[in-house]
């Protein structure tokens, strides 16, 4: 896959008419390379790699003790504010990793120029895959001229521009060929700069209409898996209440019906006599503890319960807090010298001959 690699002239005089030297790669190998401008360039609308001028690029190298993300940030900010003129505001600052011996390379640009590099490679319909200072398109241990400066690039991480040129040091000067083939470093002054779209607001609208598709197919797979699983809870209950009360004809509304039997097996007002066995011994059961264990026979007939105690059985009072749990259910609890008698108060008999 081919890259566009971009030497910057100066921002101060950057428009979407300059000249710039660029370079394509292949597998990091150049395989062309001249001059043109960034309108030409961007026909295409490729992303590109941006190498400032050596007159913009503002490099450092500082060391520092292991310090976590947070607090290196905090120290690089610290230093430059030391080493930039003007205030720090107007300026963006970047930083690379720390390296094993402590150093920290730190570089800085004009927010201004950055403002107008993103204004024209949106003119020139560019996209900005990266913004570096112009030793860092050197393979790492090269040196080269550029307009007067020395660019060295030490490591992957580590560069440097000597504005004096090659009196400055010593070093072999890398081939025409090998100038754009440096692999790029972990860092960049990219971070904040705000990137050009093609797009505009039609691939914005794009966006959003699909979030909103997909938005709306993830509800409607929703909605089916719930409607699904409460079916299958319906059925489930369903199936529960029919065996429950095998008496029912057919469960239309198995919540409903089943607190419907389980209320009139509890109050006893099922209209055959018969049927209201089960549902005293639940009330005698729930309400009459005292009787668990104490009871010698019983007996049913005509919608009572008779419960004859056993000789060395203990029975509480005719009045307490019982007696008002079964008058709510409308069932009234008597004592004789034979045991106990349960059967439905007075106005719950007026009512069950009213509802026949």
């Amino acid at each position: 896959m081919k890259r566009l690699r971009i030497g910057l002239p100066p921002l101060a005089d950057l428009t979407v008419d300059s000249r710039v030297t660029f370079a394509w790669l292949e597998r990091d190998r150049v395989v062309c390379e001249g001059h043109e401008s960034l309108a030409r360039l961007g026909k295409n609308h490729p992303a590109v790699d941006c190498f400032l001028h050596p007159r913009d690029s503002l490099l450092t190298s500082l060391e520092l003790p292991p310090l976590a993300a947070a607090k290196t940030a905090a120290a690089v900010a610290c230093a430059a504010q030391a080493l930039i003129l003007g205030p720090l505001e107007a300026m963006h600052v970047a930083h690379g990793p720390r390296e094993s011996d402590g150093r920290v390379q730190v570089g800085w640009v004009p927010k201004a120029g950055l403002a107008q590099l993103s204004q024209v490679l949106a003119q020139a319909q560019l996209r900005l895959r990266g913004l570096y200072p112009a030793p860092y398109a050197l393979p790492a241990g090269a040196a080269t001229l550029d307009e007067g400066y020395l660019l060295t690039r030490d490591s992957l991480q580590q560069a440097a521009v000597h504005p004096l040129g090659v009196q400055v040091l010593d070093v072999p000067l890398v081939d025409a060929s090998q100038r754009w083939a440096g692999a790029v470093p972990a860092w960049g002054l990219h971070a904040r700069l705000r990137q050009p779209s093609s797009g505009g607001w039609g691939r914005a609208l794009g966006c959003v209409a699909l979030a909103t598709a997909i938005w709306s197919l993830g509800l409607n797979l929703y909605a089916a898996r719930q409607v699904e699983e409460g079916q299958r809870l319906k059925a489930l209950m369903s199936r529960q209440v029919r065996q429950a009360f095998p008496e029912l004809p057919v469960v239309l509304n198995p919540l409903q019906q089943a607190r419907q039997q389980l209320a009139a097996r509890q109050a006893g007002a099922a209209a055959d006599p018969g049927q209201r066995f089960p549902g005293l011994l639940q009330l005698a059961g729930s309400h009459l503890p005292f009787m668990v264990g104490s009871v010698d026979t019983l007996t049913f007939e005509q919608g009572r319960l008779h419960l004859q105690m056993l000789a060395d059985s203990r029975s509480p009072a005719a009045e307490g807090e019982w007696q008002a749990a079964l008058g709510q259910a409308g069932f009234a609890a008597t004592r004789d010298d034979h045991g106990w008698s349960i059967a439905p108060t007075p106005a719950a008999e007026q009512a069950e001959v009213g509802d026949e």
